[in-house]
């Protein structure tokens, strides 16, 4: 075991997959000289070259569709996006090619694409650089969108992501790059098909992903305080869904509480509570709870910032409401 940190663990994964694999290489917006805007792919261009590790021009949407090109062509890009909000400028190349050509070419063209992306809130970066517009792309057929939250995550998903021969998203929480802890030397590929319950309990189930799962660990941690044993559920893979894991959860503790950084509305939380609903409604015991974020562009003062996230306290205080 060495200590470690979320951003040098995935930058190990995509070291790792460079020297394995001849046709990966890296490219978007200051990856190379600039060691990338989160440092995740610092040094990585003194080690492989500027054929492996691409600057590309500030323009998404050009870079994404030479991605998918070089993709069609036999290569294994790994495209990275700056932040989220920026993948709406490449939107129809990831929406309208990139998930749609193995469709529209009769099953003739597979797109085996990574698009690695930051996400979410918490570091004061306002509103053009800090939503969490995950779920949108979850809603898309076509893709595959994957959350690591934890270290292991950050260094096992992105192998299994350059083998699957159809587009993957993952989605790193900027709140996430510094976090530390213990990561086994040997740590390797993960499943990248379901869900992790990461706490296990008996009173609620906590359902959560990416940067709300240290939200929902913290807020289980409070309750046991107070008597309160709840499980956490870490979903990973946001589409598909591993329905099966957290239904089967709930069906445990009769009662659920969701955690999303993405807005309430037509959000990710909403689809994980219907499938609740449709799958374990005569075992519940209170309603599904869902917390999420404010419905306001994500402020950049701090103080407003924690106001419009989803806190500890706010998921402790809908897990008594539930009554566990």
């Amino acid at each position: 075991m060495s200590t470690t940190t979320y951003r040098e663990a995935m930058r190990q994964a995509i070291r790792e997959a460079l020297i394995s694999d001849d046709r990966v290489f890296l490219m978007g917006e200051d990856v190379g000289h600039y060691g990338g805007c989160y440092a995740v792919s610092l040094g990585l261009l003194e080690e492989f070259g500027a054929e492996r590790i691409r600057d590309t021009p500030l323009s998404e949407s050009g870079f994404v569709g030479a991605g998918i090109g070089a993709a069609l062509g036999g290569m294994r890009p790994i495209v990275e996006i700056m932040t989220v909000n920026f993948s709406l400028l490449a939107l129809d190349q990831i929406v309208n090619s990139a998930a749609t050509m193995l469709y529209m070419s009769g099953g003739q063209f597979n797109v085996p694409l990574v698009i690695r992306m930051t996400t979410g809130a918490g570091r004061q970066l306002a509103a053009q650089h800090s939503h969490s517009l995950e779920g949108w792309y979850a809603h898309v057929p076509g893709l595959r969108v994957l959350a690591p939250a934890t270290l292991e995550d950050a260094r096992g998903m992105l192998g299994p992501a350059l083998e699957d021969p159809d587009p993957v998203l993952i989605f790193e929480h900027g709140g996430l790059y510094n976090v530390e802890g213990e990561l086994a030397d040997d740590a390797g590929p993960v499943d990248i098909t379901t869900a992790a319950v990461r706490r296990p309990g008996t009173d609620v189930t906590i359902v959560a992903y990416g940067g709300t799962l240290r939200t929902a660990l913290t807020a289980a941690e409070h309750l046991a305080a107070d008597g309160v044993d709840a499980e956490v559920v870490d979903l990973r893979c946001l589409r598909p869904l591993d329905t099966a894991t957290f239904v089967a959860s709930v069906a445990r503790t009769h009662r659920a509480v969701i955690v999303d950084e993405g807005w309430r509305t037509g959000s990710l939380s909403a689809e994980v509570s219907a499938r609740i609903v449709e799958e374990v409604f005569y075992d519940l015991d209170a309603p599904v709870s869902r917390v999420c974020s404010v419905e306001v562009p994500m402020p950049y003062a701090k103080h407003l910032e924690d106001e419009a996230l989803p806190q500890v306290a706010d998921v402790v205080d809908a897990v008594r409401r539930l009554g566990a």
